[in-house]
């Protein structure tokens, strides 16, 4: 429980932070959905080659709806959030290298398991916070400037994608933490990674023929069109995802067992 606390504590700062950047990200965002639900700009959209708005996140969605806007708004809230979990999980065993506190936590009388335990469950709940702003953020603006049918229930389902993908990218960041040699290095390895499975969210938008890269990206493991047409979540893959999400924490424990920690 103290390193829990320790941990929460420690993250205080970094966590109000982000949860403010985000919020304002959403505020932002949510305020330029009169521009571009006006008539004018809905004709130029569709003007667009399928291309150039792919490019931009528009894809097929039609942005003059408080749906399809937000769905166009949701991948920069979702890599917002995913670099917060990523640094977040990659910090987690780094900084108390980085810091020189491993001896003082390895003194105290509680095993490695329970150490990284406790870690994991702080990070979870700083995790937690960020969606959970980001949620009701979301669900007030789009209540805010929305003119049409209530998104509550679509927003949820964007927002539970959104923490399944923080937690993989939170695991993904404890594994090279634990696992590296150089734990200090993980942090900047993780957000490569991360960004790399954003680049190929990207190129799949941009054309069908390389789809089977999508598994290499949590970004794609949900279709955002099926969630702005009242289909919800495939429940196949939010099993899998948590299947993965249970491995790389396992690997984090294992990896992090047999290290020999710098003091």
């Amino acid at each position: 429980m103290n390193v829990f606390l320790r941990e929460l504590k420690a993250n205080r700062k970094a966590l109000i932070i982000w949860s403010v950047s985000i919020f304002l990200l959403v505020l932002s965002g949510m305020g330029k959905y009169t521009a571009y639900s006006s008539g004018a700009t809905g004709a130029i959209f569709s003007e667009m080659p399928y291309s150039l708005k792919a490019l931009l996140g528009i894809g097929s969605f039609d942005v003059t709806t408080m749906s399809g806007f937000y769905a166009f708004l949701f991948p920069y809230i979702e890599i917002t959030a995913a670099i917060h979990a990523v640094l977040l999980g990659s910090s987690i065993i780094a900084k108390e290298e980085r810091d020189k506190t491993t001896e003082f936590l390895m003194v105290k009388p509680v095993s490695r398991t329970s150490i990284i335990t406790s870690k994991f469950l702080a990070a979870l709940v700083n995790v937690m916070v960020v969606n959970v702003v980001t949620l009701i953020s979301s669900i007030l603006m789009a209540a805010a400037y929305n003119k049409g049918e209530d998104i509550s229930g679509e927003v949820a389902a964007f927002l539970f994608s959104m923490f399944i993908v923080q937690l993989i990218f939170l695991s993904l960041g404890a594994v090279f933490s634990a696992s590296l040699k150089n734990a200090k290095t993980s942090g900047s390895l993780a957000a490569g990674i991360l960004f790399g499975c954003y680049v190929i969210s990207k190129i799949t938008d941009l054309t069908d023929r390389v789809n089977f890269l999508n598994v290499l990206s949590p970004f794609k493991y949900f279709n955002d069109q099926n969630i702005v047409n009242g289909n919800g979540l495939n429940v196949g893959i939010v099993i899998l995802s948590i299947s993965l999400v249970c491995i790389l924490a396992m690997l984090t424990y294992f990896f992090y067992g047999k290290r020999d920690l710098s003091i």
